[in-house]
């Protein structure tokens, strides 16, 4: 191997690895105050919740299908029920307003 590829490999793991390094560094629980620490708790639900709920309204041709079965999902998921469940009723929902109403 080369020295230009062993320093090309050298740099992509620096460049990898760093911005997975510094926030736990900068962000480790200990020096974070407890207001910060429950804003950043809850950044991955509201990330998750931005990325889901406009696949929910474009995920059929009819949107009170769609809304029907995000409905169904959410009242499943709301008794903490398995994932499976709550996915699949959600898909229940979309089929059952598609078929009956």
């Amino acid at each position: 191997m080369s020295k230009d590829i062993l320093i090309l490999i050298l740099g992509m793991t620096i460049v990898t690895y760093l911005p997975r390094l510094l926030p736990l560094y900068f962000f480790s629980s200990d020096r974070l105050n407890p207001f910060l620490k429950r804003v950043l708790y809850f950044i991955p639900y509201a990330v998750l919740g931005a990325l889901i709920f406009p696949a929910i309204l474009y995920s059929t041709d009819q949107l009170y299908s769609a809304l029907f079965g995000a409905a169904i999902a959410i009242v499943i998921a709301y008794f903490e029920l398995n994932l499976f469940l709550v996915v699949l009723g959600g898909v229940g929902g979309v089929l059952i307003w598609q078929l009956v109403l």
